[in-house]
Parts: structure tokens; sequence; C-alpha cells
């Protein structure tokens, strides 16, 4: 049997757009002789949709696409993910399904089983598990039929003081060996550790039950989430015969009977080239998918704001991007002459606006106010929030969306100013630590200096108030970011972080300034997500609550 694997990138609820996608591969695939064609999860209506799952009109049109889908599947079947509504009066509206088409008509279909209700994931909210097990036959062979997290398990549960495995049910195990092959259709976002874990899963599976696995994602970025693609065949023996692009659309096509013939095993990169990718992914597809077309930024002459404007030349092209330069009285001249010498590398167009006139007549405005006390924080954060203002304007008048450069560092312990540096349409660092973001600097300047190298080597700072630095008031970064990961990624207690020898009034520190942050946190932009545990959707806080140790 020949078989097409279909790595592409879906718009949420764009029904029109995703039909005529799907369409378009199932006649490649038929030119090509290809018996079956296979799609990832919901790749009818796009993921993650969310509470539109909820609306009548997007399950109607969703079924609407299906049916026009499967118009197409004349001497081909299709495989493709969807929503369908559960007939059964009782339990959840949906299920989560694979529709397997041929003939012009549905003719069969497969319903999620395990569903994620973790981190980024709330499947449950709106789908009702499948309770129902069976293979399903294609031409001459039996197929377990499986959707992501059908596979997972066996995973283990990190940090938990009760239960070792996350499921009860083994959909695989539930169908007694009764397959010749397994596919998965999956969503699967990514994360810097996502694809070695993605990997050893599938493995375990195909080694366990003794099967091929033929497992599907998209590439694609949605918002908050990005997917990584890699796409992949997996032998009886557990072995990658062959791997789809990395954040790219692919198409693979191979014959069953040849699941042991090895092609393309790509090598992985490193960790900090995926990360680049992915943000720069996770940027593209946000502009792409709004209609978006230019992108206004800071220049600071520091190095998270040159790491943003890089990647966002990557993403949209230099002729999209617009540099704001702000000197306040504090700013150092070298910070002006880095942050033009990064617009002159990049060939972005630039604008000088000083801010010392505009903080003057804040300072004036406040004086009987503020008469009598110190200069302080609210000072250092008119400073910040008259640059939110020149960017905001600048954004309306032009329709340039603003993009945030704050980095996760900052967001966790509240270094940052609401309604200043915080302002933006998307924040690209808001998940990457910034020991990350000297790494993510380095790739860039792997094989010529685009970003500075002054900016790349002086100490951080918010320049605020004379001769600040970052070090003032935080730990060095190594420190701090390795505490930020034992706690927010690994959920670490005080005690845990301390036994693995941190100076417990730093971690003290550290944690109060996590917790007492949340509410910034609450009113960021939506940050895309590259690690395990990114703030937003998947690190659900209160914002009212005293628990620090």
């Amino acid at each position: 049997m020949k078989i097409a694997v279909a790595q592409l990138n879906y718009i949420v609820g764009d029904f029109d757009k995703n039909t005529e996608t799907i369409i378009q591969q199932i006649d490649k695939a038929k030119q090509l002789k290809t018996d079956l064609i296979v799609f990832s999860e919901l790749s009818v209506c796009g993921y993650p949709p969310l509470d539109f799952l909820e609306n009548k009109d997007f399950i109607e049109k969703s079924n609407q696409s299906i049916l026009k889908i499967a118009k197409q599947c004349k001497g081909i079947t299709a495989i493709v993910g969807a929503p369908k509504i559960n007939n059964n009066p009782k339990g959840k509206k949906l299920f989560n399904s694979a529709f397997v088409l041929s003939d012009g008509v549905i003719q069969n279909s497969i319903n999620k089983t395990l569903l994620p209700t973790y981190d980024i994931f709330d499947e449950y909210r709106y789908f009702e598990p499948n309770t129902e097990f069976k293979s399903i036959q294609i031409l001459d062979k039996k197929i377990a039929l499986t959707i992501c997290e059908d596979l997972w398990d066996n995973q283990p549960v990190e940090n938990s003081f009760a239960q070792t495995k996350l499921y009860t049910k083994s959909p695989l195990g539930e169908l007694k060996d009764d397959y010749d092959l397994v596919i998965n259709i999956a969503a699967s976002p990514f994360s810097i550790s996502q694809e070695d874990i993605r990997e050893q899963v599938l493995i375990d599976n195909a080694k366990k039950y003794k099967k091929p696995i033929v497992y599907v994602n998209q590439a694609a970025a949605n918002t908050e989430l990005i997917f990584d693609g890699n796409s992949m065949i997996i032998n009886a023996e557990g072995e990658i015969t062959h791997q789809l692009k990395t954040f790219e659309e692919d198409f693979y096509l191979f014959d069953s009977e040849n699941l042991n013939t090895k092609q393309n095993i790509k090598q992985k990169k490193e960790n900090t080239a995926q990360l680049y990718q992915a943000l720069k992914l996770g940027l593209a597809d946000y502009f792409r998918k709004m209609g978006f077309k230019k992108a206004v930024l800071g220049l600071s002459g520091g190095i998270d704001s040159a790491l943003v404007a890089a990647i966002a030349v990557d993403a949209l092209g230099k002729e999209n991007v617009v540099g704001i330069l702000m000197p306040s009285k504090f700013s150092s001249e070298h910070s002006i002459t880095d942050a033009e010498d990064l617009a002159k590398n990049l060939g972005i167009k630039h604008h000088i606006i000083p801010i010392k006139d505009i903080v003057n007549s804040f300072d004036n405005s406040m004086f009987e106010v503020f008469k009598g006390t110190e200069f302080g924080i609210a000072e250092e954060n008119i400073q910040a929030r008259s640059r939110g203002v020149i960017l905001m304007a600048y954004s309306n008048k032009f329709g340039f969306i603003l993009l945030n450069t704050s980095n996760k560092s900052e967001a966790a312990v509240g270094y940052s100013t609401l309604y200043g540096d915080m302002n933006g349409g998307l924040s690209i660092l808001g998940d990457v630590y910034k020991t990350d973001v000297f790494k993510l600097c380095h790739y860039i300047n792997r094989e010529k200096e685009i970003i500075p190298h002054n900016t790349i080597v002086k100490p951080p700072s918010a320049e605020l108030r004379p001769d600040q630095k970052d070090s003032d008031s935080l730990p060095d970064y190594d420190t701090l970011d390795t505490i930020l990961r034992l706690y927010i990624e690994k959920k670490d207690s005080l005690q845990e972080i301390v036994n693995k020898g941190f100076d417990i009034d730093t971690v003290k520190k550290t944690i109060l300034m996590v917790n007492r942050n949340e509410y910034k946190r609450f009113q960021s932009p939506p940050i895309l997500r590259v690690s395990t545990k990114a703030f937003g959707l998947g690190r659900r806080m209160p914002l009212v609550a005293k628990y620090d140790f």
C-alpha cells in the first residue's frame, strides 16, 4: 500500500483555506497513484480551536468541510482530523476524531481516547473520551488509528507526590494486537525538549507492540503554540526510517512494504538553532495569519531588542521592520551607537526620538504631588511608559504591530514596567531566559557580526537611573535562570533548590519575586511558547494568593 504523509500548516477556523489545502494534497497524491494519504489532528478546523468548539456554527462548517473533502476521495483514501458530534445524550458534546474518507463518503471514524488536560492542553473541557476500541481495514492492511496522546499512555508523571503514570488505559493495548500498522495523527507542540521525548515515546511503542508507526504532525504556529512538524516513519524494531522537515510543510510518499528502508534521516539541530527557528516561525505565522505586514520595536542598544529585531527581519523582511531609538538623559552614548549599528547591519529603517523633554514634562507636572520624595521607581517607570506611548503612537499611526522585547527572566521576577516595556502585540522572548538570549545572539552572529559585539558583552541595564545595572537588584543571570528553571519548569520547592547548592536567601528572594508578579504577567501580550512551562495558557496561577514557602 502506498501511503502519503501530508505535514501542513493550518489556520484555526479558516475552513475554506484548510479544505482547499487538504484537497490540493489529495489531488497531488492521486497523481502519484497513492492509496492512502494522512493528515494531522483536527486538520479540518485547525489546532487548537479552543472555545470555538462550543459554537454550533463552527461544528457545522467543519462537518460541511469533511463532506466536501470526502467527495474528492475517489480512488484514494484520506484520513483527516476534525471534531465529531457525540450523539449520546450523556457526556461531552464532541469527540476529537479521525475520519476515514473514500469512495466520496465518510467510511469510518475513530475517536481519541486519552484527552490531555495539563499544561497548555484542556481537551476534556470539550471532548468525550473514546470507550470503543477497533482497528480499521484499508485495502489489505488492518490499521490501529490513534490520535496524538493515545500513544502517550506510558509517560511518567513528573514531580508527582502520588501517581507515577498519567493514564489508566492503553489504546494500543486494548486492540489486542489486531492490526498491522499504527497511524498516529497529532498536533504536538514544540518545546526545546519535546522532540527527543516524542521520539522516545514513538520508538517505545513500536518496540513494545512490534508494529510500525506512521506519525503525522503539523508544521505551524497558532498564537502561542508552535508546531515543529518532524512527522516520521518508525519500523517494527523501533528505528526511524524517515523523518519529515522541521518547522516546514512537507510531503512524503512511501510503500508499506518498504518500512525498513531508511531515507533522509536528518541530523538533529543543536538546541539554540531549533529555538531560533521556532521563534522565527512563531513570529512569521502570527503576522501572516493575522494579516499583519509590518512591525515596530524599540531599539535600546541592549541585547533583547537586538535579538528581536534580528528575528523580525528574518521572519518578515527588513523592509517590514522599523526600529525606534528613544534615548533618555541616562542613556549611554554607546547604547545609541550600538542601536544605530544594529539597524545598519540589519538594513532596517530607524528613527531617533529623544524622551528627555517628555520625561521632564511629566516631572514638572508631578512636581507638587511628588515634592519631598526621592527619585525612585515611579520616576524610572515614567521613562519606560514614555517610550511605550511613543511606540504605541507609531503603531497606531502607521498600522505597525509593536513587538514586545522582554525576556522570560525579566517577566518571571517582574523586572519590567506595565504599560511601558510590557507593551506589544506579541512577546517574542517571553519564554526565553536571558542566558538563552545570549546564546541566540551568538548563533545569529555565527557567520558574521549582525548584532554588535558591544551589545553582547556589556553588562545588561535598563538605563533608568545613573550607572544602573541589572546585577544591582538581581542575581547574576546564570544563577537566576537556573533557579527559575527549577522553580517554574521543574516545580521544585525552596528546599529542593537549596539542596542543589543555592544560597537560601537568593532562592527565597527569587521565589518571592516570581510569586508576587503574577499580576504583571497576567497583562502580558501573547508569549511564543518554546519551553515545557511558559507563562500564559500553560501556567495558571491565582493573582490573589499568599503562598510563598
